[in-house]
């Protein structure tokens, strides 16, 4: 492989390219998958073996289909399954939840092989998809303004800088308000950083646990909120560059990855759509046919971070409980406001959206089985029986 990437002219804009993918895919969310796996008891340890997993997931595999097919396509952990998770987590014990990511990610490779069921998950009607995604994203969001309530003198300034960012450099919003987060944090004497010492990060491992009411309620909902704002917009993000991705190639090795790593968790590696479009334009390479060389820099980057993912953990673990929560819920203001903009776009299918969101916001469970599904069924049926009474 050393032989395809000697003589390249254009290492400083691919690595340039790369390095703004990924520090703004980690950075950005970091704290979202930090709050998940803390939701379902996962141990420091276990937290950071999360992360590192996840980091050389990401890397690995955009390094081995982007060589494959000779395009940039990047892969990235699933934010909303991680958001998913965090909200809606009662009851569900930390094998349960790996089980749940195996699940999902066997459902990803049976989607990549057969061709009806790929079809059938892209042709899920948009409005429904997203509605599902803003009820699982409001409730993290709507914890920003009681972690302003708790903490005004750190929350506040990150509120103002975050929005003042997203006027100039939306994309770097979240990394900036991440470390200012830190540095108010260091500040005010707040960041319990007692035998803070950076080291390598160990895997940890654990048998998943098979649970058909997780499964239902977590792992089918996980599968779909990834196809429907991670994987299809991703390769959307690659066809409006002008390639033509792999779609089942990349679900498959996404999900069998996704299977494979569950028992040292994370929710789940997927194609990435917003820091998709750092690394497939003209400002990573001129030449679209090499494009596809960023994925050298993006995976050596990533195994350092994954390297050095137990001393991110504990510098960001070490925040207060609000100010975490406030950045977490800030990180997904974005794609609540891209979900909601989504779901109201068809007006035929507003009711049946609005329904799929309230359910899903709302936190009901019934039988074991969370809202996030419930939600889903309600506004599918909805949808489908205002589909039929137009037919006729």
């Amino acid at each position: 492989m050393s032989g395809v990437f000697a003589g390249e002219k254009h290492w400083a804009s691919l690595t340039a390219a790369a390095l703004a993918a990924v520090v703004v895919g980690f950075a950005s969310t970091i704290l979202v998958v930090m709050q998940a796996a803390q939701a379902v008891g996962a141990t420091e340890a276990q937290q950071a073996s999360w992360a590192a997993a996840l980091c050389y997931a990401m890397g690995g595999l955009t390094l081995l289909l982007s060589w494959r097919f000779k395009m940039p396509l990047i892969i990235a952990w699933s934010t909303p399954g991680a958001a998913l998770l965090a909200t809606s987590a009662a009851g569900i014990s930390y094998p349960a939840a790996l089980g749940a990511f195996a699940v999902a990610g066997a459902l990803m490779v049976v989607t990549g092989l057969i061709k009806p069921v790929e079809d059938a998950i892209e042709h899920l009607p948009p409005a429904i998809a997203s509605a599902m995604l803003a009820g699982v994203l409001v409730a993290y969001v709507l914890k920003v303004p009681a972690a302003a309530s708790a903490l005004p003198g750190q929350v506040v300034p990150l509120i103002i800088a975050f929005f003042a960012m997203r006027q100039w450099k939306p994309l770097y919003a979240v990394p900036v308000v991440v470390v200012l987060g830190l540095v108010l944090a260091a500040v005010s004497g707040a960041l319990k950083l007692d035998g803070f010492a950076f080291a390598f990060t160990r895997l940890t491992f654990d048998m998943p646990q098979f649970s058909w009411g997780v499964a239902v309620s977590f792992g089918v909902p996980l599968y779909m909120v990834t196809m429907a704002s991670q994987n299809l917009p991703g390769f959307a993000v690659m066809r409006a560059s002008g390639y033509q991705p792999p779609v089942g190639a990349a679900l498959v090795t996404t999900g069998l990855a996704s299977l494979v790593m569950s028992p040292f968790a994370g929710p789940q590696v997927n194609m990435a759509a917003i820091t998709a479009s750092l690394a497939t334009g003209p400002d990573a390479h001129p030449d679209p046919s090499r494009r596809w060389k960023v994925s050298l820099p993006y995976v050596i980057f990533y195994v350092i971070i994954g390297l050095a993912a137990a001393g991110f953990v504990k510098l960001l673990g070490a925040m207060p409980h609000d100010l975490i929560l406030a950045i977490a819920g800030l990180a997904l203001f974005g794609p609540l406001v891209g979900a909601l903009v989504a779901m109201l776009k068809e007006p035929k299918d507003l009711e049946a959206a609005a329904v799929t969101f309230l359910v899903t916001a709302s936190g009901f469970s019934m039988f074991g089985i969370g809202a996030a599904f419930w939600g889903l069924v309600a506004g599918l049926l909805l949808w489908g029986t205002k589909k039929i009474a137009r037919a006729l």
